[in-house]
C-alpha cells in the first residue's frame, strides 16, 4: 500500500490518507475525476474496478465512498470524495470511466440528493420523480404526509436530466427524453413471471428487435439501509436473508464478518466450518434454483422440477439444522446460532453422490437439446472488459472470462485452505452462464467432500459483548455470494447503531447489463438473457 500511497500522492499531492481495514484516499471534488481516470489507467495501478459506491450523510458534508478493486492483483483502496453544498450538491461522474457507476451513481441521487455533472441519466432509481425529500440523508423529514401513498400511475415517468459542464466550468441542467417520440416501447412486468421478481423493463423495439432496454425498479423496496440505522448491530442481521434470499447464508456471513473484523472477534474453528459448508450448500441451491427457472423459462417444465427435486434435499438439509428452509438466520456475531443436527453428516454424505448423478441427468435432459442451445449459444453476450466495466461477478462473469472468484483471488475463512477450481469460461453467452453454474455444483460438492469429515470438535460461538459498539471508523468486507461479490460497508460513530450500513448487490450490477447484453436481440431473447444473469430482485430492491 506505501506505492500506492506514493503514486497517489504524484498524480494529487493534495489527497489525504486515512489507514484502516483499507486505504482511504480523500480527494477534493474538483480533483475527483482527473485522479480517478489515473486511478484505472496509470500501469502501476490498474483499479480497473468499482467495486462500491457508497453514498453517505456526514452532517457537515454529503459525499461518496467509493471503492476500487485492481484485478490485476486484487488490492482495494477506497477514494471519499464530500462537498459541504447540501443545498445543490454536485460531484462530477465516473460513469464514463466505469459502467457501473450509471446505476449506481443514480442510486445515490435517489437517497442523498447528490446530483452527478455529466452523468448522462440524472433519474431517481428506486423510488417515483414525483417523491419528497432524500430517505438516507439525515435530516430527511419522514412526514408520511408529504409521501402519501400514491395509486396513479408516475407522470412524465419518460422524463430526465443531467447536469452537463461546459469548456469554461458552468454546469446547467439539460432536460431530456428516456425514448424518442416516434420509439415503440413494450413493458416486460412489473408482473413477476419471467423477470424473476417485481420488475419493470421498457424496452424499446423495431419490430421484434431490441434496441434499447430501460430498467425500472424500487416495487418492493424496504428501506433497509434506513432501518439499521435505528437498530442494534445484532438487530441488523435480519435483513441479509432477506435480499437474495438464495445466498442467504453468505449474506448473513458477509455482515458478520464485518463486525467481527470491526471488533477483532476470533471466530472459533468449528463454527467457521460449519459457516463454510452452510454456504456452499446455499450456492448449490441456488444454481439449482437457476438451472430449473432458466429452463421453464425456455419452456422446459420437466427441466425445472428436475432442478427442484435436488434442492428439496438441500432445503431439507438446512431445516433440520436452522429450522428454517430459506429465512435460515443461522450465522450470528462471532460464530453460528446452533450446533449441527445429529443427521448434517450423514444426510449431506449421502446428497452428494446423489448431486452428481442428478448432474448427469440435467446435461442428458437439456445441455445438448438443439433448441436450448439454439436459444442459448451466442445470445446475451458479455465481453470480459465490459464484464470488469460493470463488475459483473459470479458465474455470469466467470463466464466472460473474467476470473471474480472471491474465495480465490482474496480468501475469507478457510476458503484459503480449501482445493477447489473457479470456473471460467470465455463466450460470455447465456450458454456459458448455464453451464458454469452446473460445474460450480460440482466444485461445490468437492468442497463439501473435504469438510465433511474434518469437523473439528469446540464452540461454535466465541464470547461476544451483550451490548455491541464498533469503535468509530469504517469497514468493507466481501463473500463470494451465489450470484458473485456480495458487499457490506460499515462506518461507525461508537454507538450502539451504525451510522451507515451499506449492501453492495451483485443483482444491482447484473441487471445493470441487460440493455447491453440486449440490443440487437428478439424479444425472446430478453427473457432467456434476464434468466442467464439470474439476478434476484429483493437483492436490487435492498
Amino acid at each position: 500500500m506505501a506505492n500506492i500511497q506514493e503514486k497517489i500522492s504524484a498524480l494529487c499531492p493534495s489527497a489525504t490518507f486515512e489507514e484502516g481495514d483499507r486505504l482511504v484516499v480523500t480527494v477534493e471534488e474538483k480533483e475527483w475525476h482527473s485522479l480517478a481516470k489515473a486511478l484505472k489507467e496509470d500501469a502501476d495501478l490498474q483499479f480497473d474496478m468499482l467495486t462500491a459506491v457508497v453514498g453517505m450523510d456526514w452532517k457537515d458534508a454529503l459525499g461518496v465512498v467509493y471503492y476500487l478493486t485492481s484485478t490485476a492483483n486484487w488490492q482495494m483502496i477506497a477514494v471519499k470524495v464530500a462537498v459541504a453544498d447540501r443545498e445543490n450538491p454536485m460531484i462530477h461522474t465516473v460513469s464514463d470511466i466505469w459502467g457501473v457507476a450509471n446505476f449506481q451513481e443514480r442510486e445515490v441521487y435517489d437517497f442523498f440528493g447528490i446530483k452527478f455533472i455529466n452523468h448522462p441519466d440524472m433519474r431517481r432509481f428506486f423510488l417515483r420523480n414525483d417523491w419528497v425529500g432524500y430517505p438516507l440523508r439525515k435530516d430527511y423529514d419522514a412526514n408520511p404526509e408529504l409521501n402519501p401513498i400514491r395509486l396513479n400511475p408516475e407522470e412524465n415517468e419518460d422524463d430526465t436530466f443531467a447536469m452537463v459542464e461546459d469548456a469554461d466550468g458552468n454546469v446547467t441542467r439539460v432536460d431530456k427524453k428516456v425514448f424518442g417520440e416516434d420509439e415503440y416501447v413494450v413493458n416486460f412486468g412489473p408482473q413477476h413471471p419471467s423477470t424473476h421478481g417485481v420488475m419493470r423493463l421498457r424496452t424499446s423495439l423495431n419490430g421484434e428487435i431490441i434496441k434499447k432496454v430501460d430498467v425500472m425498479s424500487g416495487y418492493i423496496h424496504r428501506g433497509i439501509e434506513k432501518l439499521c440505522e435505528g437498530m442494534t448491530y445484532q438487530q441488523t442481521l435480519f435483513f441479509p436473508d432477506r435480499m437474495d434470499y438464495m445466498s442467504a447464508h453468505q449474506n448473513r456471513h458477509c455482515l458478520c464478518m464485518c463486525i467481527e473484523k470491526a471488533l477483532g472477534i476470533e471466530v472459533p474453528r468449528r463454527a467457521q466450518v460449519i459457516r463454510v459448508m452452510m454456504d456452499e450448500l446455499m450456492r448449490i441451491s441456488s444454481h439449482l434454483l437457476s438451472y430449473g427457472c432458466l429452463t421453464m423459462d425456455m419452456g422446459a417444465t420437466t427441466a425445472f422440477f428436475y432442478g427442484f427435486r435436488e434442492r428439496e434435499a438441500v432445503l431439507d438439509i438446512f431445516e433440520k439444522t436452522c429450522g428454517a428452509r430459506m429465512s435460515l438466520h443461522y450465522n450470528v456475531i462471532g460464530g453460528v446460532v446452533a450446533d449441527l443436527h445429529e443427521d448434517f453428516q450423514n444426510d449431506v454424505k449421502a446428497f452428494i453422490p446423489r448431486m452428481r448423478k442428478a448432474l448427469k441427468e440435467y446435461h442428458k435432459l437439456y445441455t445438448g437439446n438443439v433448441i436450448a442451445r439454439n436459444r442459448m449459444i451466442g445470445i446475451g453476450e458479455l465481453s470480459r472488459e465490459d464484464a470488469i466495466n460493470y463488475a459483473v461477478t459470479g458465474p455470469s462473469g466467470r463466464a466472460s472470462g473474467f476470473a471474480c472468484d472471491i474465495r480465490k483471488h482474496r480468501p475469507y475463512s478457510i476458503y484459503s485452505e480449501l482445493n477447489f477450481n473457479e470456473i471460467v469460461r470465455t463466450n460470455g453467452d447465456c450458454y456459458d452462464r448455464y453451464l458454469n453454474r452446473l460445474d460450480e455444483i460440482e466444485e461445490s460438492l468437492k468442497i463439501l467432500e473435504q469438510l465433511i469429515d474434518n469437523i473439528p470438535e469446540g464452540e461454535i460461538c466465541a464470547k461476544v459483548p451483550k451490548v455491541i459498539k464498533l469503535p468509530a471508523g469504517r469497514w468493507y468486507q466481501e463473500v463470494e455470494a451465489s450470484r458473485g461479490v456480495f458487499g457490506v460497508y460499515i462506518e461507525s460513530d461508537g454507538g450502539k447503531s451504525p451510522y451507515r450500513m451499506h449492501f453492495q448487490s451483485p443483482c444491482f450490477n447484473l441487471v445493470g447489463v441487460m440493455d447491453k447484453c440486449c440490443q440487437g436481440h428478439m424479444i425472446a431473447d430478453l427473457i432467456t438473457i434476464g434468466a442467464a444473469l439470474d439476478y434476484v430482485i429483493p437483492d436490487i430492491d435492498r
